[in-house]
């Protein structure tokens, strides 16, 4: 499956919520430094989705909040 997803980081509450069929807004509290937003990301995704970490990829927007991931349900 793939989804968009619009990132929040350095949020004081971290949470997902669906903008749309394939939009999500997911809050981390992580900082946008050395790829620790992205690593929380990924936890928090894994967790909502209840797959392995393993399972989701980033495809497209590493450095930017709007991403492009892969998600092997």
């Amino acid at each position: 499956m793939k989804i968009r997803v619009k990132v929040k980081p350095g949020a004081k509450k971290e949470g997902v919520r669906s903008l749309g069929r394939d939009l999500l807004e997911v809050r981390v509290s992580a900082p946008p430094e050395k790829g620790k937003a992205n690593e929380r990301l990924i936890d928090l995704l894994s967790e909502h989705f209840k797959v392995r970490k393993s399972a989701i990829r980033i495809l497209k927007g590493e450095t930017s909040r709007e991403k492009l991931l892969e998600i092997d349900l």
